[in-house]
């Protein structure tokens, strides 16, 4: 439970700030250990009341979500006795977004003897989240993180391995070590295979229920707790109450807000918004990771864009011609002294291995100088003749091949032969719902972890850092945590006649009528796309104060047409997809207007949250630390009322805060 300070603290303020939100009462997480860092968690562990094997059989626990989290989650707790009931929108687990990452999972093992520690992938994080995640935070990560590594090799997880057998490594964006181990370019897919088969070994076991095609449309409140969900059946359209003695949401995160991004095509927001709008803060909703390492855009019909795993900037070297009179020429026959390698002239320590925002900021800029290659100027290449020379071909084929064929059938083009084009697109939310060390939100009983909560990376997530915080949420924070609250319970059971029950069925089925009933003039991948356009141009890579006030203004009219044009086909108790969207847009257009305020409001620039306004005569990102080194956590402030916005101060005592530099 959060620990707001009182009403009358000074910094409370009822009047509009900027005319778009209050400043109310600051919070605090109560639940983070204090001590030398190194022992907090074991120290959190110990003092976390526990659950005995008998009363966990009379304790259910309802979890949003099948992906590394929640699959981990669901699996761990199952096998520790607990009533598990499993709820995901796809057919099969299996088919969770986190199957869709590609280059590793990060692991302080120090298996290369390169310097490797567990303090020194919590100083890499806390860096290259540009100083804006908690310490405590990132220290148990980084300290569980080679668990990890032994859990999925037991279950058989098919990493990499070195000529004499040992668990190979590769390095990725913001580090000087290699700490990422990998199962080629689909790691993400053999992860999710292990957590899904632990998961379904419970189902066969009884403890976990499974529910697919199903998505969670609101959250049900008792008495203050998280109790349950209402959720429509995508098959039948039935409309479904499931009640528990608490709830995890492990729902992803929210980059389809802006259309286009790499996240899957049915990524939505709606059941972290869901919770935001019972109760739940909302953590730095600005906080968007912009991906350097994707294939570009090749037209307006496009819906989704394809990731490149970041594992490619080990090898392959980015470059763009010097003149921008070569852009349109075949780059095999630009020589190499007419090639800027940008990333290695102007970062020499980490060339093409810099953070993701370094790297995609500076990529925009090449292309907005007039550099940029292929159709529209919106791409760089990513070259890997050097590889295949130094290492020969068959050595690149083994290390990325499935990479270079997804490649190919998508470009046409053989990227053996010649350089890979890319350019940066919207990947990871580094905001989420805000949760304590314990991961439970400001709403008692509703625990979020991996993409879902805000709580790990700050304003930006260092590549293969995403595969580590799902499984270390999963199999073992949560279930060390979600303890302490449960063994408080069972809690009184809740009917499902209930007020507070019914009132969210009825929400539900007031809003599936209302799609339905409009029957407007436009489609609601219309309304999405226009959203995802202005928080591209507004609230993407670059923002100014005028444009984000542009922005909202924007959204807002683009909203009050959506409730009163949208043109939803169908019915509501079939399968209707058209339907699944329009719930999904609604919420992205209310989350995409809190994300311009975020934006708005952070007067600075950080990691993936650049303001034109704020930075360093080299065009670098420039923090205030003396007025933003906190956590914006917004609280729902009704439908025609004002976000409010509490402070989570943020404390350093083991890292050193100053700006980042990887030149």
């Amino acid at each position: 439970m959060t620990d707001l300070t009182t009403a009358t603290d000074p910094e409370v303020r009822s009047d509009l700030v900027q005319g778009l939100y209050t400043v109310g009462a600051p919070v605090r997480d109560t639940k983070a250990p204090t001590g030398p860092i190194e022992s907090r968690w074991s120290k959190r562990k110990f003092e976390a009341a526990l659950v005995n094997p008998a009363n966990r059989r009379k304790l259910s626990v309802i979890i949003v979500g099948t992906g590394l989290a929640g699959g981990a989650a669901a699996a761990t707790l199952g096998e520790a006795g607990y009533n598990v009931k499993s709820f995901c929108y796809q057919d099969s687990p299996r088919r969770a977004h986190s199957i869709a990452a590609q280059g590793g999972i990060n692991a302080a093992k120090n298996y290369k003897e390169d310097g490797d520690s567990v303090f020194r992938l919590f100083y890499d994080t806390v860096k290259g989240g540009d100083y804006r995640s908690r310490e405590s935070n990132v220290y148990r990560l980084a300290e569980v993180s080679a668990n990890i590594i032994d859990q999925c090799v037991a279950q058989g997880v098919p990493f990499a391995r070195e000529y004499g057998g040992l668990l190979d490594n590769r390095s990725f964006g913001g580090v000087q070590v290699s700490r990422t181990f990998y199962a080629r370019g689909q790691t993400g897919q053999q992860l999710l295979i292990g957590a899904y088969q632990a998961m379904e070994r419970q189902v066969a076991a009884g403890t976990v229920q499974e529910f697919t095609r199903h998505e969670m449309l609101e959250l049900i409140v008792v008495d203050g707790r998280a109790r349950g969900i209402i959720a429509r059946d995508l098959v039948t359209g039935a409309i479904e109450t499931h009640l528990a003695d608490a709830v995890v949401l492990a729902s992803g995160g929210y980059g389809n807000v802006f259309y286009l991004s790499t996240n899957a095509m049915g990524s939505n927001t709606t059941a972290t918004w869901r919770a935001h709008r019972k109760g739940a803060f909302f953590g730095n909703p600005c906080y968007t990771q912009i991906h350097p390492t994707c294939i570009p855009v090749s037209g307006e019909y496009q819906s989704k864009l394809t990731l490149m795993s970041e594992s490619l900037r080990n090898d392959g070297r980015i470059w763009v011609p010097k003149n921008p009179a070569d852009r349109e020429k075949d780059p095999r026959q630009i020589p190499e002294q007419e090639r800027d390698y940008y990333l290695e002239r102007i970062y020499p320590s980490f060339g093409n291995l810099v953070p993701r925002d370094i790297a995609s900021r500076a990529a925009k800029y090449q292309c907005d100088a007039g550099k940029g290659v292929g159709p529209g100027g919106l791409g760089v290449y990513l070259d890997f003749a050097d590889a295949i020379s130094r290492l020969g071909l068959a050595a690149v084929k083994e290390k990325y091949g499935n990479l270079f064929d997804m490649y190919q059938r998508i470009t046409g083009e053989n990227p053996y032969e010649v350089p890979m084009r890319i350019y940066p697109a919207v990947h990871y939310t580094m905001g989420g719902l805000w949760v304590d060390y314990d991961l439970q939100s400001s709403i008692p009983g509703l625990f979020v972890t991996g993409e879902a909560n805000f709580s790990d990376h700050g304003a930006n997530r260092l590549g293969a850092s995403a595969l580590m915080q799902g499984l270390s949420d999963g199999y073992f924070v949560l279930p060390n945590t979600i303890r302490d609250y449960l063994a408080s319970g069972p809690y009184p059971r809740v009917a499902e006649d209930a007020p507070e029950v019914l009132e969210a069925r009825r929400s539900v089925e007031e809003r599936v009528a209302h799609f339905l009933g409009v029957q407007g003039t436009r489609s609601v991948d219309s309304f999405h796309k226009e959203l995802g356009q202005i928080m591209w141009e507004y609230c993407g890579m670059e923002r100014t104060e005028e444009g984000l006030r542009k922005a909202i203004e924007m959204i807002r009219e683009l909203r009050k047409d959506f409730w009163s044009n949208v043109k939803v086909l169908g019915a509501a108790q079939t399968l209707n997809q058209s339907l699944e969207k329009a719930g999904r847009v609604a919420d992205f257009l209310e989350l995409g207007e809190l994300m311009c305020i975020d934006a708005l409001h952070r007067r600075e620039s950080c990691g993936g949250h650049f303001r034109a306004e704020s930075q360093t005569e080299d065009g670098e990102a420039l923090r205030h630390d003396d007025e933003f080194a906190y956590v914006a956590a917004w609280e729902f402030g009704g439908d025609d009322g004002a976000p409010v916005l509490h402070k989570e101060d943020l404390v350093y005592e083991f890292v050193e805060l100053k700006q980042r530099s990887y030149k």
